[in-house]
């Protein structure tokens, strides 16, 4: 039997990995989406795709996971939080605005707006280690966005938007650190539950429909629309944050931007300046401070949010 101390590194390298992997498959969501938008697919119908390849794939897991179960409380923040708020206005984002200015405004501002609800929500406290490479992102951050938001004056609609998908996901981040749910609960309560819900509404209520978009494109966003970016993504996220952490998890996943914007220029035709390839640099540095920094211990606080179940 393993001593506890071998069994927490394992368990610490096992979340790093994750959360490396889950920087990929962001950085994969984001240029899906925008190629979603490039390709003239509503942002009805790409979430319509979502939710149906999400609930089909976590279908055959129920028998071995269960059915998830979590109070009406939780389970109302999760659909409103991740569910629903984090795809929805992403996906009308990017029919604002190019794939960087998601990039930016979605992972980039994430550790902040995580750091701070963690401090305000879990008693999280801020060591300056911490400070300095949230100040080394924001500089990264800045960089990219002044390289790349003067070029599409029109966008802002889309930064607004990606702020409020971004917020989303941040609370969601801190309510699942802050209740314990694990990965399978969270993740197939979002892929089994959301559809349902959706579905209908789309089929009854969109103006739109899914005759004109072409076999191919359908396929390819209903399975990794559905199934990477919701299945697995979301057990990635929350083994990630499970092992080491949210404020670690998103400060790894910050590179997204960069990774997202690098990738656009030679996918997309949206090429990155000079200066954006040194924001890149800095977001990067700015990640190995915060994943070499020690875990700040959490002061006690006055739980916000309930008690755990």
């Amino acid at each position: 039997m393993q001593p506890p101390t071998d069994l927490a590194r394992r368990d610490r390298r096992i979340g790093y990995a994750c959360a490396i992997a889950l920087l990929f498959v962001w950085a994969g969501f984001l240029l899906s989406s925008r190629l979603g938008a490039r390709q003239a697919i509503p942002a009805w119908d790409l979430a319509a795709l979502r939710f149906a390849g999400s609930c089909l794939a976590a279908l055959p897991l129920v028998a071995f996971f269960g059915w998830p179960r979590l109070p009406w409380r939780q389970g109302v923040l999760v659909m409103a939080t991740a569910a629903f708020g984090f795809p929805l206005f992403t996906f009308f984002g990017v029919s604002f605005a190019p794939a960087a200015h998601g990039a930016v405004l979605l992972s980039g501002v994430l550790p902040f707006m995580t750091a701070a609800l963690a401090w305000a929500v879990l008693g999280e406290a801020w060591s300056r280690r911490r400070v300095a490479s949230l100040a080394v992102v924001a500089c990264g951050i800045g960089l990219l966005a002044a390289a790349t938001f003067g070029d599409h004056p029109g966008a802002w609609r889309g930064d607004v938007l990606f702020l409020c998908a971004t917020l989303s996901w941040a609370i969601y981040t801190t309510a699942v650190r802050q209740w314990g749910i694990g990965p399978a609960q969270g993740t197939l309560a979002i892929a089994l539950w959301a559809g349902p819900i959706y579905l209908p509404l789309w089929w009854v209520f969109s103006p739109t429909g899914l005759a004109d978009i072409p076999f191919g494109q359908a396929l390819y966003h209903f399975l990794f629309q559905g199934v990477f970016a919701v299945l697995v993504a979301g057990f990635l996220f929350l083994r990630a944050v499970k092992s080491i952490g949210a404020v670690r998890t998103t400060a790894i996943t910050a590179l997204v931007p960069g990774v997202s914007s690098l990738a656009a220029w030679p996918l997309l035709g949206e090429p990155l300046a000079p200066l954006g390839i040194v924001g890149v640099g800095l977001v990067t540095l700015g990640m190995v401070i915060a994943v070499t920094q020690k875990a700040a211990p959490a002061a006690p606080r006055v739980d916000r949010m309930g008690p755990r179940p």
